[in-house]
């Protein structure tokens, strides 16, 4: 099996193959610019009112997706650079051929991270399992009757990774002539895909990292093939399907996101009183190979304090250890051996498996919790029937002003329906899952006639 090599995978070319014009990379270069067309983007800032932790939290502190993506974007671009600083010494041809630096890599890995959440639909992880349960419903089946099966699995197996994907890339036809989506580079939408394969097969008990979900839908696995082949990553397929092993910097993408979840998630869970301030304190202090017992020099004036200054330290620690984990695997990555999350492999790790199950426990399953991801599933199975009916059967009164709801950009030009009963359906999907989980909430229950909107 060849490798891949890091002066194919290094690029900054857009859709359709455009490079833009050299610009000053130790300025604002082109990866700097995919970071920015993200955080300008539309989807971006609806992750302010996401969940992460705790759906729709009163309190001010906890995370959200916005603020968890933002973090892990930071913590991302200290392992690019880590790792991009040992890449250069290595291959010192790359600022040559590539004209790339140390600082490119951050803002690559950065960028990804940046967008890691940005396809999630409302009510976190559940909210994928809401509509894939949806779409595996008998209500359903009369929407996917002409689908070819790959295209039921994209539904029928819901992955925020691939909305991302599509988010990113995709254009509607009434938006606007320029298509591509954000029009990102193709090495961040590389980097941002850990999951480089379409929906079939199924590959159940795989022990690979990259093989456990699926990166993108049928609508978009050409233009990801596309991608993949120019940037020269292996692929795993021989029979036509898009499946390819991963992008190096894809690795530590994940890496920060494992970071950031199984630390921060703690942290909330710790402020919110679901787990006690003495045990997260020495939780995190066995992290650091700390006595519970040992005195701080530092004079803590709150628990809280406390709390924030050890999940700083750690975070420090987990950045060096999984960057040098990343470069030590290097040479495995680049030719396709090596399949496994960067964090499984650090010397802390059976304390962050303690964390993550105390996580589990009295953070995610908290019954608050799983009362809204439940009613989740009422609200988003809800919305999809009811929205699909009246794109597939838009002849009655009732769905017509269902329809008079749906924003232009998921209709044609002129506000008239796909032909494609996919396109059409992603269409709704897309308008569904972008919603935020209050704005979910709303329109439920206005078309219910729970509640009504105020009229000025």
């Amino acid at each position: 099996m060849k490798s891949m090599q890091w002066e194919n995978l290094l690029s900054r070319k857009r859709y359709q193959g455009q490079e833009l014009a050299d610009s000053d990379e130790w300025a604002r270069g082109e990866y700097q610019r995919d970071y920015d067309r993200i955080v300008f983007s539309s989807a971006f800032r609806r992750l302010q009112n996401k969940t992460q932790v705790m759906p729709l939290p009163e309190s001010d502190f906890v995370h959200t997706r916005l603020t968890h993506s933002l973090e892990t974007s930071c913590v991302g671009r200290s392992l690019g650079r880590l790792a991009g600083k040992q890449i250069m010494q290595q291959y010192p041809e790359l600022s040559k051929t590539n004209q790339v630096n140390e600082t490119n890599f951050g803002d690559m890995v950065a960028a990804a991270c940046l967008a890691h959440d940005i396809g999630n639909p409302p009510f976190g992880h559940s909210g994928e399992d809401a509509i894939s349960a949806f779409f595996q419903s008998a209500e359903a089946q009369t929407f996917l009757t002409e689908l070819t099966d790959a295209q039921q699995a994209d539904l029928q197996n819901f992955e925020g990774n691939a909305s991302g994907f599509r988010i990113l890339t995709h254009t509607y036809p009434a938006q606007c002539n320029m298509a591509g989506g954000l029009r990102l580079t193709y090495t961040t939408l590389a980097t941002f895909t850990k999951y480089p394969k379409e929906s079939l097969p199924k590959l159940k008990g795989t022990a690979n990292t990259s093989e456990k979900k699926y990166g993108f839908f049928q609508s978009e696995k050409e233009w990801f093939r596309t991608i993949a082949d120019d940037l020269g990553l292996i692929p795993k397929a021989t029979n036509g399907d898009v499946f390819y092993h991963r992008h190096p910097l894809a690795f530590l993408v994940e890496a920060a996101d494992d970071i950031c979840y199984r630390i921060i998630d703690f942290e909330d869970g710790c402020r919110l009183g679901l787990i006690s301030p003495d045990q997260g304190i020495n939780l995190l202090k066995e992290i650091l190979d700390e006595s519970p017992e040992r005195k701080s020099r530092l004079t803590f004036y709150d628990w809280r304090e406390q709390l924030g200054y050890l999940r700083a330290r750690i975070i420090d620690k987990l950045i060096n250890e999984t960057a040098d984990i990343f470069i030590q695997n290097e040479a495995a990555i680049l030719n396709g051996t090596y399949d496994k999350p960067l964090i499984s492999e650090v010397s802390v790790k059976a304390v962050l498996d303690k964390i993550k199950t105390l996580s589990i426990k009295e953070i995610y399953r908290n019954r608050p919790v799983l009362e809204i991801e439940a009613a989740g599933f009422e609200v988003l199975g809800g919305l999809l029937e009811v929205f699909l009916k009246a794109v597939f059967e838009p002849n009655s009164r009732r769905h017509q002003k269902l329809l008079d709801l749906v924003p232009d950009q998921y209709l044609d030009l002129n506000r008239s329906m796909s032909p494609n009963p996919y396109d059409r359906i992603l269409r709704i999907t897309d308008f569904i899952s972008g919603l935020t989980d209050q704005a979910a909430i709303s329109l439920y229950r206005k078309i219910k006639g729970i509640s009504l909107p105020k009229v000025y």
